[in-house]
């Protein structure tokens, strides 16, 4: 059992269509045929969205997927056309809105990795392999991996697992042509971003992308190397063998996985709401990493 504990309901704005509602995401349609994506402050972990909310989450998701935009503009074009709120939108929104080209969305999750560790490490602990790959032994939790790798996975509703595949899958369900663009660009870009991030002293250990089509253009869309689809690691205490401290919502993992939250994960319970501390500690480190990266402090 898993998915949202409490699901909200759609704020309602003439003009809009609304479409769904993601984990983080709202996302609408408008007159003129756009999508109008709006990064709420809600928080998932284990296939829960929690019923606590994280403040300034969903500006800080869009401000830093802007950011970065900007930054690999001339590698990947992306999806964002505006971000102006449409007539009529709460006040709210203002700061977490993006309208965006409609596209053809490819359903995959176009994951590099840089370093080991997550499903990466557990499914080479078993077979020396990532999604096929085959890796040098003697590899532990954060090492860093001879070169970055594309390990896909296929995308899953919410409340479920996505799975990871091979890159010869990937090329059965998209074709052959359209799987090498997108092992191709997530590669490059994730370079690009894993500089860029040790420049500021972070390590990008891996991140995710979704990429659609723009009639023949394949851009990149959503959102992009966020604390919501990356890890990122300070690099002044990275140490291979254990766990990383990181920039996202391990806090929260570790506190609902704790004797304190009195969870069980494995049960049928959903999650409970977080205490405040969690909370702030949270949003502390979703906040470092954007001025981290941006060298801009968080307004």
């Amino acid at each position: 059992m898993s998915g949202f504990v409490e699901k909200p309901e759609p704020i309602q704005v003439p003009g809009l269509v609304h479409l769904h509602t993601g984990k983080v995401r709202d996302l609408y349609r408008d007159e003129d045929g756009g999508l109008v994506m709006v990064a709420s402050d809600r928080i998932s972990a284990y296939d829960w969205v929690l019923p606590s909310e994280i403040p300034d989450k969903g500006r800080v998701l869009t401000q830093l997927s802007l950011w970065w935009f900007e930054q690999l503009a001339d590698l990947a074009p992306n999806h964002v056309v505006s971000t102006e709120l449409p007539d009529g939108a709460p006040a709210e929104w203002a700061g977490r809105t993006l309208v965006c080209r409609s596209l053809d969305m490819v359903p995959v999750e176009c994951v590099a990795r840089g370093y080991l560790t997550g499903s990466g490490l557990a499914e080479y602990q078993e077979t020396q392999t990532v999604c096929g790959l085959a890796l040098p032994e003697g590899l532990s939790d954060g090492s860093e991996l001879p070169a970055p790798i594309f390990t896909p996975a296929t995308k899953a509703a919410v409340g479920e697992h996505d799975e990871n595949v091979s890159y010869e899958e990937v090329a059965r369900q998209v074709g052959a042509e359209t799987a090498a663009e997108l092992r191709q660009l997530t590669l490059a870009v994730y370079s690009r971003a894993r500089d860029i991030a040790r420049e500021r002293g972070i390590i990008l250990a891996d991140t995710k992308f979704e990429f659609g089509y723009d009639g023949e253009r394949l851009l990149i869309a959503d959102e992009v190397l966020t604390p919501d689809s990356s890890r990122f690691w300070p690099a002044a205490s990275w140490e291979p063998g254990r766990p990383q401290p990181s920039y996202d919502k391990q806090y929260v993992r570790d506190w609902l996985t704790s004797p304190a939250s009195g969870w069980d994960r494995r049960g049928e319970q959903p999650p409970p709401a977080l205490p405040a501390e969690v909370v702030e500690r949270t949003r502390a480190k979703y906040v470092e990493a954007y001025e981290l990266l941006t060298g801009t402090p968080w307004a």
